[in-house]
């Protein structure tokens, strides 16, 4: 599927991914998506076809760089668990950045039937996981990083932690004394990634 989308495209998708984050997936209609983006409803048919049509289109449009990004990483001349930590921030300040299609994506499509339908997520699943299991397994030929390490619980890890915070927000805030925005997002982007690769190490590394 192609990620060198027009602006009109590109007007659509960011409209329904507004309304798929407000209203969930189900929720939202092509006639909503068309009418709020001040359109045609046989334009939004035209581009996309259907609704999961759409949604495979957003997920292309938002994440097509992140892939990018992690293909640039596995050649870049690090350490396997300098990788890993660059990894985790890359997924944290994304998902940051992309909350309302990542809420989507984590929270609505757990059915299998959608799962199935919706190619382009499974697809970027798949690669996302690959790049990780390449560089843990660089570490493990290293001898850094253990031989136990159940490589597809590490995203769940790393996403879980990540959700669990965002969806607590309000009771995190308070309890954190994060009275704006910037503190919050600032407070993701230090101590909570932080945090996280610390987790993910000491699940890598072999204790001494």
């Amino acid at each position: 599927m192609k990620s060198n989308f027009n602006d009109k495209q590109i007007q659509i998708l960011e409209v329904a991914e507004t309304l798929f984050a407000e209203k969930g997936f189900d929720g939202t209609s092509i006639r909503n998506i068309a009418k709020v983006a001040k359109i045609n409803i046989a334009m939004v048919s035209y581009y996309f076809g259907s609704k999961e049509r759409l949604l495979e289109s957003l997920i292309v449009y938002r994440t097509s760089d992140l892939k990018n990004q992690l293909e640039n990483l596995l050649q870049e001349d690090l350490e396997p668990i300098d990788k890993i930590n660059k990894l985790i921030e890359l997924y944290i300040n994304r998902i940051n950045s992309n909350r309302g299609i990542y809420r989507i994506l984590h929270f609505e499509f757990t059915s299998k039937k959608r799962e199935q339908n919706l190619q382009a997520f499974s697809e970027l699943k798949k690669g996302n996981l690959k790049s990780l299991e390449i560089i843990i397994e660089e570490g493990q030929r290293k001898g850094i990083f253990r031989k136990d390490v159940i490589i597809p619980l590490i995203t769940p890890t790393i996403l879980g932690t990540f959700f669990h915070f965002h969806m607590n927000k309000p009771f995190f805030e308070n309890l954190l004394n994060l009275k704006t925005e910037d503190l919050y997002n600032n407070y993701i982007k230090t101590n909570l990634t932080k945090h996280i690769q610390q987790t993910i190490k000491a699940l890598l590394i072999y204790e001494s």
